[in-house]
């Protein structure tokens, strides 16, 4: 069974506490980890493993979306850079992982703060420590919400 399936289906029945917002081509939904401060997910809607694996049409409307959620994620947690990371190594659905960065986030794991987010030790970055509460996590959701209302309406 897909993990990414799973949680859409929880959405879809509103079980899913992360959920965010719908859009055309996916689901917004806030990380169950919260290392980097606003780190969110794009769900694809189709069950594809690989970009290519879209018709061209809803591969656009995806991929434009995708960008309109890493500009409401920068937006909405004050990041300086966002990553961007597309891999489906794990989980073989299509997803976006969008980390909103700002300068020292990994300040001990070398070069001044400035690398990718896997330097950052991976048993801290899924420690128990960087979940948000459930408190923290309505507030995330509801400032994510809102620049995604903004910048959709556009």
């Amino acid at each position: 069974m897909c993990i990414i399936c799973d949680r859409i289906k929880l959405i879809k029945e509103e079980n899913n506490p992360y959920f965010v917002k719908e859009l055309e081509t996916g689901y917004v939904v806030i990380g169950d980890y919260q290392h980097f401060k606003g780190y969110s997910l794009f769900l694809c809607k189709e069950h594809v493993v690989e970009l290519f694996d879209l018709s061209q049409d809803f591969r656009q409307k995806y991929l434009d979306e995708m960008v309109i959620v890493a500009e409401a994620v920068k937006k909405a947690f004050g990041a300086e850079k966002m990553n961007y990371e597309c891999l489906g190594n794990g989980d073989a659905h299509l997803h976006w992982h969008l980390f909103p960065r700002v300068n020292g986030d990994i300040e001990e794991y070398g070069n001044n703060g400035k690398g990718p987010v896997w330097w950052y030790p991976f048993e801290k970055m899924y420690s128990d420590d960087n979940r948000p509460t459930d408190d923290k996590l309505q507030e995330m959701k509801a400032v994510l919400s809102k620049e995604l209302d903004v910048l959709t309406k556009r």
